[in-house]
């Protein structure tokens, strides 16, 4: 089903006009000569999962501050910005472990409220120094308190983990661990060293092979609380708020720019004497794939107004994203496929990487089930 949202009402940027542009611009030419198909081709089969060279790059435009307050060396910027950019980094297939460092745990970690522990990471995080990666869900993978299968017992200063933690993405090559533990009736917050004894890292499986998630299992691990006692699932879920509106924008602008070489390419493959988008079935799925484009650009970008405007519906807009937004995408790449016709099967072709980000990016911080059932739950209370 295609979803049109409205596009008004967007809240007012924390950075100006210019300096966005400026921003967008740089990144772009930094995608074009350090993020290209063959480079893309390259980091994906390497075990890290990105390039240690562009990552540095994108601290030095001063990406991976973005959405870091401006007094740990970040921009300040919020979801309006974060999503445009994440539309450029998704039309590119970055890999890099920005969705996990430089926007789940660093905001993360800014919800957390904890000025020590901001103080001694998020400078990092915006520089490029360290990487960070949240495991905030178990095995289950289903992204809710009842999820969480790491427990932590102790008090005070001193505390260890036993169980697992799953799908952390880029966990393998992290420098900070902020793992969701369990201990009572309550869920807080962990940062562990990724070198502590009883901590072992495993790479998942993946069908998409730009994007790398590691389980974390522990064995009586050392770890140290972060934040307020009791208050971790609710940073947990602000900070999931924001990666979910950025993984909106990735699909969105991947979205985009698939339509956009698959509509080049109609214009251009002649057959039986005719460009092949002359032909009305090619016609009709183009349109339609239109439709779904718009549509999750519109609610990407909504999701992110209201976000930033801490609007009464954000919640719902977030969840509705989080289910138009990955359908969006793995239509137009499935669909894109077929306009294509065989060529887009062969491993050479880039259309089934983009479906192959589709597919995992539906999966990730909640399937689009998940999100339909949130998004009524929303609507239910919001109407009484």
């Amino acid at each position: 089903m295609t979803l049109i949202v409205y596009k008004s009402g967007l809240a007012m940027p924390a950075l100006s006009h210019e300096d966005l542009s400026a921003l967008r611009a740089s990144l772009s030419r930094l995608l074009a000569d350090r993020s290209a198909l063959p480079d893309v081709r390259r980091i994906m089969d390497g075990r890290e999962g990105y390039d240690a060279a562009l990552w540095a790059e994108l601290a030095a435009i001063g990406l991976l501050g973005l959405v870091i307050p401006e007094e740990y060396g970040g921009a300040g910027a919020g979801p309006v910005e974060l999503e445009l950019i994440m539309e450029d980094a998704g039309a590119a297939l970055l890999c890099a472990p920005f969705l996990s460092s430089a926007v789940l745990s660093a905001e993360l970690v800014r919800r957390l409220d904890d000025a020590d522990v901001a103080g001694r990471i998020l400078p990092g995080l915006a520089a490029g120094s360290l990487i960070a990666a949240a495991a905030l869900t178990g095995p289950r993978g289903c992204w809710t308190p009842d999820g969480v299968a790491a427990i932590a017992s102790g008090d005070g200063e001193s505390w260890r983990l036993d169980g697992e933690a799953a799908f952390a993405i880029h966990g393998h090559v992290a420098d900070v661990l902020l793992v969701a533990a369990r201990s009572a009736d309550r869920i807080d917050v962990f940062e562990v060293d990724p070198g502590a004894r009883g901590l072992s890292r495993a790479l998942l499986p993946t069908f998409d092979r730009t994007l790398r998630l590691a389980s974390l299992r522990f064995d009586g691990a050392a770890a140290r609380r972060i934040g307020k006692a009791g208050r971790g699932w609710q940073a947990i879920e602000a900070a999931l708020d924001l990666a979910r509106v950025a993984l909106a924008g990735e699909q969105a602008g991947a979205g985009q720019h698939v339509l956009s070489f698959t509509v080049d390419y109609a214009r251009t493959r002649i057959q039986f004497g005719r460009p092949i988008g002359s032909f009305q079935a090619i016609k009709h799925m183009a349109a339609d794939l239109f439709l779904e484009s718009e549509s999750a650009i519109s609610a990407a970008r909504y999701a992110a107004a209201q976000l930033a405007a801490a609007a009464p519906d954000a919640r719902a807009a977030v969840e509705l994203a989080g289910f138009a937004c990955s359908d969006a995408f793995v239509k137009i790449c499935a669909d894109a496929i077929q306009m294509h016709g065989g060529i887009a099967f062969t491993w050479d072709h880039p259309a089934h990487l983009y479906l192959r980000r589709a597919r995992a990016d539906a999966q990730l911080f909640g399937a689009p089930a998940f999100h339909r059932d949130r998004y009524l739950r929303e609507l239910e209370t919001a109407h009484g």
